[in-house]
């Protein structure tokens, strides 16, 4: 935490961010439930911590909510930005007057569908889904866009 005439300050999230669409060679989908919001799906999301790069951020985000290493697959920079409302649930992870965040958006290619080790602090399960039902399963439209874009950039 940050200190100012001695007090702690919180320390907030930075709205930068990163979507990664974990699949499989013939678009099988990994989604994740949020812990907080039961019947939440979605792919790996997170934000960037201190001056990480996008890509070390969407390295970091996939071995901390997943367990799997992007070192050993394709994790492909799709250099697409997408701009959003922060959903008013989170905003409170934010400094004050932050409403929008910036997410870099990327895939990650697996040989073939496989177990994960979720963070139980962030996600109560996982799934494999093909991608037209896992699109349909998300409750953000940029990871459901993403999803549905896959197909033409696989």
């Amino acid at each position: 935490m940050n200190t100012e005439s001695g007090r702690a300050l919180p320390a907030y999230k930075q709205p930068i961010s990163v979507l990664v669409v974990i699949h499989t060679p013939t678009l099988d989908i990994l989604l994740l439930e949020r812990a907080a919001h039961p019947g939440y799906w979605q792919s790996v999301t997170g934000s960037r911590e201190n001056d990480e790069s996008p890509r070390l951020t969407a390295q970091r985000e996939v071995l901390e909510e997943t367990g799997i290493d992007c070192r050993q697959h394709l994790l492909l920079d799709w250099q697409q930005q997408n701009r959003y409302e922060i959903y008013p649930q989170w905003r409170h992870r934010y400094a004050p007057g932050i409403t929008e965040n910036v997410e870099h958006v990327f895939s990650l290619c697996l040989p073939e569908r496989r177990e994960v080790r979720i963070a139980p602090d962030e996600h109560r399960d996982y799934r494999w889904l093909p991608w037209r039902e896992a699109a349909e399963c998300c409750f953000s439209a940029s990871n459901r866009d993403a999803i549905e874009a896959l197909p033409s950039r696989s």
